[in-house]
């Protein structure tokens, strides 16, 4: 056996959706990142199906939104039970639906993203320690299957880096390693799943159906199988008790009202979903994020882009602490920011499972009355698809903020998008007499998710766009489209993952370079 010693600024272990988003973006800001992955081989097994609104806009702030889209089908309303539905047609985002595609076509393009900016992903490696102290990160591994850059098989390997970050799942041995907590109780036991094929379309992308017996849901792969998640109340089985394709269709039958002709299973498994939350999301220069941080039941399909919105919100403030401009407390926001969200999303999922699975009478009575009234309940519903979606998600600010500080910010538009207050010499001038040529604006107006994809901060704003340039290889600056709309006495300052770190009505000089200086460090010295 042999013992060898790798060193990275981050390491990341998990190459599931939330590692693999990280890494493409730690990657794209030039941070030397390697991924460890357990697996020997990429899976196929597909946990999520469900892409929200907020995910999406994360997905299209790197360019991948367009592609992810074009493999699935996206879904205008999402029924909870009964005629209880969220309707997100309404939602003030580029992407009003929720994208119904396997997460392996997640996991392709972030995989894909992430080896073309340059990360190392190793799998079928083990780790077995971890250890760190003031400086850095040791992880110490063990390879069981080579392939491309993993050492040889049986090899003893310890890593070392900066910052590590624990990507890797509910069974997390990075959380463990840290010895960090994960209370919480199985909420459903005896699910039971199963890719099988149809016989019959169902005439929804989405099937879902409950009743007091159990409830049942089917989602497309895109090829012809499906995915079927049941469950059965008067079957309450162990994880490790076989599951029978009759066994599905029987309660398929009884929650969905046909069980389509299921047939040819090509893989069948019976777990339990588990409610629980990590106290910490850092230990020291080591993070937890997505699964290892949080699970919850299915209900919402808010898995998977909880863990993508982590990694959206981390990545930025690592790079800025490998850089070494990043504030002090930049990265301790991290906790302070995901964690609440975490928080939510277990009450919420677990409140919808609760009212589909009601035993008690009053818990019936009020999934009927819901039920009854669901034509009624627009701004409950509306409220619904906005935290579903991960729209209304704000994050903390200070108590005399301005009202935009902490708040995902849509997709303006924005014109003369360049990184230091220059005109690009390529690009022309707005027509004479138009309001752009008036403020002096080039023409060929962009988006703000678009500008995000360089990852950097970007600085709105019809004036002081100059006060930025001592920052400019961390910010990029841009006028809004329209001079005389929202944001027109407004500057406007983006933090890479799309929420306002800063925002202030007439500033003056000195107030927007300070507050550049918080957000981004001292200037560059070139």
């Amino acid at each position: 056996m042999t013992e060898k010693q790798l060193s990275s600024d981050v390491l990341i272990v998990g190459a599931g959706p939330t590692g693999l988003l990280l890494a493409g973006d730690l990657a794209t800001a030039g941070v030397r990142v390697t991924v460890l992955e357990k697996r020997g081989s990429e899976s196929n097994l597909t946990r999520a199906f469900a892409v929200h609104a907020r995910t999406l806009e994360q997905l299209d702030a790197r360019g991948l939104a367009d592609d992810l889209i074009a493999t699935g089908a996206p879904l205008s309303s999402l029924r909870l039970f009964g005629r209880l539905r969220i309707e997100l047609g309404d939602l003030p985002t580029r992407f009003p639906f929720v994208l119904i595609t396997p997460q392996s076509n997640t996991e392709r393009l972030l995989q894909e993203r992430a080896l073309k900016a340059g990360a190392t992903i190793l799998r079928g490696v083990e780790v077995t320690g971890l250890r760190q102290d003031a400086e850095e990160v040791r992880i110490e591994t063990l390879t069981h299957s080579p392939g491309g850059d993993t050492p040889t098989a049986g090899a003893t390997v310890v890593h070392r880096a900066r910052y590590a970050v624990g990507t890797d799942g509910v069974h997390s041995t990075v959380r463990d390693l840290l010895g960090i907590p994960f209370p919480g109780e199985s909420v459903v036991n005896s699910l039971l799943l199963a890719d099988v094929r149809l016989e019959r379309t169902p005439a929804e992308v989405l099937t879902v159906g409950a009743t007091e017996e159990g409830f049942a849901f089917l989602a497309p792969f895109g090829d012809g199988w499906y995915r079927v998640i049941a469950w059965d109340r008067a079957r309450q089985l162990p994880d490790t008790a076989p599951v029978t394709l009759a066994e599905i269709a029987d309660i398929a039958r009884r929650a969905l009202g046909e069980d389509y002709g299921l047939h040819d299973a090509r893989w069948t498994s019976r777990f339990h979903s588990d409610e629980r939350q990590a106290p910490n999301y850092r230990s020291g220069r080591v993070f937890l994020a997505g699964d290892a941080a949080h699970c919850h039941s299915p209900a919402g399909g808010q898995g998977m882009n909880t863990g993508l919105q982590d990694a959206a919100n981390l990545s930025w403030k690592l790079a800025a602490a490998v850089r070494g401009w990043a504030p002090d407390a930049l990265l301790d926001s991290y906790q302070g920011e995901r964690h609440p969200v975490g928080r939510a999303v277990l009450r919420g999922s677990g409140a919808l499972v609760r009212l589909a699975l009601a035993r008690s009478a009053p818990t019936r009575a009020l999934r009927s009355a819901l039920t009854a009234f669901a034509d009624n309940l627009g701004p409950v519903t509306a409220q619904g698809a906005r935290t579903v979606s991960g729209i209304g998600i704000r994050y903390p600010a200070p108590k005399d903020a301005h009202p935009l500080v902490g708040r995902r910010i849509p997709d303006l538009r924005l014109t003369g998008l360049y990184p230091t207050g220059e005109r690009r010499p390529e690009e022309p001038s707005e027509p004479a007499g138009s309001a752009g040529a008036a403020a002096g604006r080039p023409s060929s107006p962009g988006r703000l998710y678009e500008a995000l994809r360089e990852g950097k901060f970007v600085l709105v704003s019809n004036d002081e766009l100059s006060a930025a340039e001592p920052w400019a290889d961390r910010v990029l600056t841009a006028a809004p489209a329209d001079p005389h709309g929202k944001l027109r006495d407004t500057v406007l300052l983006v933090r890479p993952d799309g929420h306002a770190a800063w925002a202030a009505v007439d500033p003056s000089r000195g107030e927007l370079r300070a507050a550049l200086a918080h957000w981004l460090g001292s200037p560059s010295e070139d």
